[in-house]
């Protein structure tokens, strides 16, 4: 099993922050919305550097996105900030007929989302986001593990002519993946090669596939891990090649089961490669108030969930 090392845990929403400052100073067409909440959304240097390119819009999240559509035909660049709860489910007539329908340039970025929001409780941990866009004709969807792959796509998707949603989150988790990275949207990253059970993770689900990797080759296991921060569209290849190889597969994110990453798999394999699949997934249920850790270890979605799921797919085969 290849080692991971980090020096430092860090906030996705930190790695958006970031990310769009660097695109402030290198592409005058970005501009950035919010909806009430600039600090939760890191994007205060943003503002501070460019006051110009910067709206706040106040709690009327349904009007940014029709703004955001609107600046679109002058040939802005807009990215929105709010939780991932606004940023979907409180709009979504608004993204469907204003963003999707018609393919407009806008960056959907969404934090605070998932049971690590934590404390904050069921009304504002979305857990059914992904699904929700990835319906959307026309709509990429992009969920990136740590600080520096969040960055990374920040920037990427200024570059993509059409909407995405890029969705990401408020704890403090390992950071990894090199600054350095070129993110390529659709590409999955080859976490480590194996030969026995395939581990497809997403966001924040990344790091404890790698730790379930470890505690798998413990045991004899050699899986392959691999790191699908686009959920749509899939790496349909990198996904049939790596099953075609170890003949069963586990899905781990901090989503529903329905509609997430795991059913995009499933479909996949429906119709090309039956396969033994297991997903780490919310399983059909709302959260609840609880630390992030509490949280992920009371709803399934432990390192030691992934493993077990993993030796429940390798008993299938």
């Amino acid at each position: 099993m290849k080692e991971y090392t980090y020096s430092e845990k860090k906030d996705t929403r930190s790695g958006f922050g970031a990310g769009l400052l660097e695109l402030g100073r290198t592409n005058e067409n970005v501009v950035a919305l919010c909806a009430d909440l600039i600090g939760s959304l890191k994007m205060d240097a943003f503002k501070k550097e460019f006051p110009e390119r910067f709206y706040q819009v106040g709690i009327a999240e349904a009007n940014m996105m029709g703004l955001a559509a609107g600046m679109t035909i002058g040939g802005k660049i807009p990215f929105t900030g709010t939780f991932a709860n606004f940023s979907t489910g409180r709009v979504y007539d608004q993204i469907r007929q204003s963003i999707a329908y018609s393919g407009k340039n806008v960056k959907i970025c969404a934090s605070h989302a998932g049971l690590t929001l934590g404390e904050d409780g069921a009304t504002h941990q979305i857990l059914e986001d992904v699904g929700m866009m990835k319906m959307l004709p026309h709509m990429v969807v992009i969920n990136p593990c740590d600080f520096n792959q969040t960055k990374a796509a920040t920037i990427a998707i200024a570059d993509y002519e059409g909407p995405v949603y890029l969705r990401f989150g408020r704890p403090a988790v390992p950071n990894f993946t090199p600054a350095d990275q070129k993110f390529e949207i659709g590409k999955a990253v080859m976490l480590n090669e194996g030969t026995d059970v395939t581990i497809i993770a997403t966001g924040h689900l990344v790091w404890k596939a790698i730790e379930a990797g470890h505690k798998l080759a413990e045991k004899g296991i050699n899986a392959e891990i691999i790191n699908i921060h686009t959920i749509k569209p899939l790496d349909d290849e990198a996904i049939l090649k790596s099953v075609g190889k170890t003949k069963c597969v586990v899905t781990a994110e901090e989503h529903q089961m329905h509609g997430g990453l795991g059913d995009s798999v499933a479909q996949l394999l429906g119709r090309q490669l039956p396969t033994p699949l297991e997903m780490v997934a919310v399983n059909d249920s709302f959260g609840e108030s609880g630390t992030p850790d509490q949280l992920m270890e009371k709803y399934g979605l432990s390192t030691d969930n992934i493993v077990a799921a993993a030796e429940r797919a390798i008993s299938r085969k």
